[in-house]
């Protein structure tokens, strides 16, 4: 079996799939690509047993179809620094060889039997389909991520909860303490349907998605999700259990309205949190009179700062704590000029929303509030 590619384009794809493959493996040949060549078509394919990713490359010339698997670590170092030139394989399944030969030279490494590749789950023909734009669904698990959870008593809260309703498809992120919540109002179905996915394939769409056009379609049942985008495919093992209701959180009637410069409030929040305290990372904001004050403090080591900015401010006088890091990490995942921060008193979440919302979308952040000591 002999087949020619281009050394860039495969660099590109093994490096994408090899996000993939874990450190460690219950079976040894999920260390390794799978190798598929179908005509003129080279299909590879990377797994952990719980997410599998799947990539085509047009090839340059083939001479015959087969499969094989080649380790990931040996061929990735050695394909991706090659400049731009064909690249040929030629693989003897009874031998477990394959020869690469290249402009300047050749080598070879040992490959396994593909039959002993495990096969991904497939979603059922019952599935639930949603067809979203890639740049979208970029943005939106982008902005959604940094808002998940660690928590092993809580699973369903350590992934990205999708909720398809007659209104629109709601994009969902939550740790307890902070919250993301995305409106695509494009997206709709009479027939609600949900499903929550993890943060491993999430990661993997980020640093895939966004980079082209076209479509991406999601279909997935009570298990698996496939999400098919361009040439390539993400199959995963999607995370069971019924995610909290959202909406009970989110709080309807915040009187008081902050309008400020998301990046100049961005500034002071990172030069004034290096000086909270280490273990609550507390920092107060008091707005009176158009300015808003930041106070953070750590008597421990005799540490105070406070800055001023001014801003627009609709509301009575106030002081609420709020998470230096976490308030820093919501405003860093908006893209607007201003944002506008809808408070109610000191108890009660707190809302962050860019000034001008995205196309078809609405986009709200929630921060719980910290009890700060006058």
């Amino acid at each position: 079996m002999r087949f020619t590619v281009s050394s860039t384009a495969l660099s590109n794809k093994l490096t994408a799939l090899s996000r993939v493959i874990n450190s460690k493996n219950a079976l040894p040949i999920l260390g390794d690509f799978l190798f598929e060549i179908s005509g003129q078509t080279l299909t590879l394919t990377a797994s952990d047993s719980e997410n599998t990713m799947r990539t085509a490359i047009q090839l340059t010339d083939s001479d015959g179809d087969g499969r094989f698997a080649i380790g990931n670590h040996d061929l990735l170092e050695a394909v991706k620094g090659f400049s731009e030139q064909p690249i040929t394989f030629d693989a003897s399944i009874e031998q477990a060889i394959v020869k690469i030969s290249y402009q300047n030279g050749l080598f070879s490494l040992p490959i396994e039997n593909a039959d002993e590749y495990p096969l991904a789950q497939s979603v059922n023909d019952s599935a639930y389909t949603i067809t979203i734009p890639n740049t979208v669904l970029a943005e939106n698990v982008n902005r959604s991520i940094f808002a998940t959870a660690q928590d092993e008593l809580r699973p369903v809260m350590n992934g990205i909860y999708f909720d398809l309703t007659p209104e629109c498809l709601a994009i969902v992120a939550s740790d307890g303490h902070k919250l993301v919540r995305n409106k695509l109002f494009s997206i709709h179905s009479d027939q609600p349907a949900s499903f929550i996915l993890p943060k491993k394939p999430a990661n993997l769409l980020r640093n895939i998605l966004g980079k082209d056009g076209g479509d991406v379609t999601i279909r997935f049942d009570e298990r698996n999700a496939e999400i098919n985008y361009g040439d390539g495919t993400v199959l995963c093992r999607l995370i069971e259990g019924r995610y909290p209701n959202y909406n009970s959180v989110i709080p309807q009637g915040n009187p008081n309205e902050l309008r400020a410069d998301r990046l100049s409030l961005l500034a002071a929040l990172r030069r004034v949190q290096p000086f909270a305290n280490g273990s609550s990372n507390l920092i107060r904001f008091h707005v009176e009179n158009n300015t808003l004050q930041l106070d953070a403090e750590d008597y421990d080591f005799s540490k105070t700062a406070t800055e001023r900015m001014s801003c627009e401010y609709n509301g009575k006088p106030m002081s609420i704590g709020f998470k230096g890091s976490s308030f820093i990490e919501i405003l860093s995942n908006f893209d607007s000029q201003e944002v506008i921060i809808q408070l109610a008193d000191p108890s009660r979440a707190g809302l962050v929303l860019p000034s001008e919302q995205p196309e078809n979308q609405d986009v709200l952040m929630l921060m719980m509030p910290m009890l700060i000591n006058d």
